[in-house]
């Protein structure tokens, strides 16, 4: 019995690896707890502090190891991303901030109920502001199907669009200023709309006859961020590297920094 409580405590069996003689030890434990696993629990009720203290120390070391597995594996990908950026399409019509053509691109998927798009957009802005005239950006959609207002406010996004890519961006920005004033529904919209000084006679019409177009637009964008496994938002692409979340602008800088260090831009 000392034996089986002594490698049990020192190695939780199957949890932690030994090394050496105690690893034939350790199979010959595992052998007897196999034929007689009720000895298992009896060992454990006559040393119940002990094998607390020693699954407590295993669990954190495993944690410890999965971090950095889970480290290793990220920077793989990471370093991977550069190699096979992906590429998103920019339509010919489609609306950019910033300055086209710019060495920087960044592309959002993005949720205008979305709270960490909130953040994910201020975060943009930071981004225009410290790289000023290196950036062109563009905003995606993939509203997510438990925000009910997102879809609609998309729509409107796009209809908008189709008169204005600077109407559509003062709509966008007047949304993210306050998400809460979408629970409103479509009279908090058409307001939303007006305030950013949409021709709304133009928005109703475009909205009653160009719904088909609209919506495909919408789910070209959901399908591309599906293909680029983006699941939430936001999402965003800087020059085809992936970035999923609400990143800092540190993150940001880190992916731009690689960018010139790999001369894939030149800043």
């Amino acid at each position: 019995m000392n034996k089986i409580v002594t490698v049990l405590i020192s190695s939780l069996v199957f949890l932690m690896p030994v090394a050496g003689s105690a690893s034939e030890l350790k199979d010959e434990v595992r052998q007897i707890l196999k034929n007689n696993p009720s000895i298992l629990i009896e060992v454990i009720n006559e040393n119940p502090a002990i094998f607390i203290e020693a699954l407590q120390n295993a669990s954190r070391k495993a944690q410890v190891l999965d971090a950095a597995q889970r480290e290793k594996a990220e920077k793989r990908k990471f370093d991977a991303a550069f190699a096979n950026p992906l590429k998103p399409v920019i339509r010919k019509d489609e609306a950019i901030r910033g300055t086209r053509n710019a060495p920087i691109t960044i592309v959002e998927y993005s949720d205008f109920q979305c709270p960490y798009c909130v953040r994910g957009n201020q975060t943009v802005e930071a981004l225009m502001k410290k790289y000023k005239g290196k950036i062109q950006f563009v905003y995606k959609h993939l509203p997510l199907s438990f925000h009910s207002e997102a879809k609609n406010t998309a729509r409107y996004y796009e209809a908008i669009r189709m008169q204005s890519n600077k109407l559509a961006f003062r709509f966008h920005d007047i949304i993210f200023a306050d998400i809460k004033k979408l629970r409103g529904g479509e009279k908090a919209l058409k307001l939303l709309a007006k305030k950013a000084g949409v021709n709304m006679k133009k928005l109703k019409q475009t909205l009653k006859n160009k719904m088909d177009v609209i919506n495909a637009r919408i789910q070209e964008d959901i399908d591309e961020a599906s293909k680029f496994d983006f699941q939430g938002t936001p999402g965003f692409l800087v020059n085809g590297i992936p970035v999923k979340g609400a990143y800092p602008l540190e993150h940001f800088d880190g992916i731009i920094e690689q960018l010139q260090k790999r001369k894939l831009i030149s800043l």
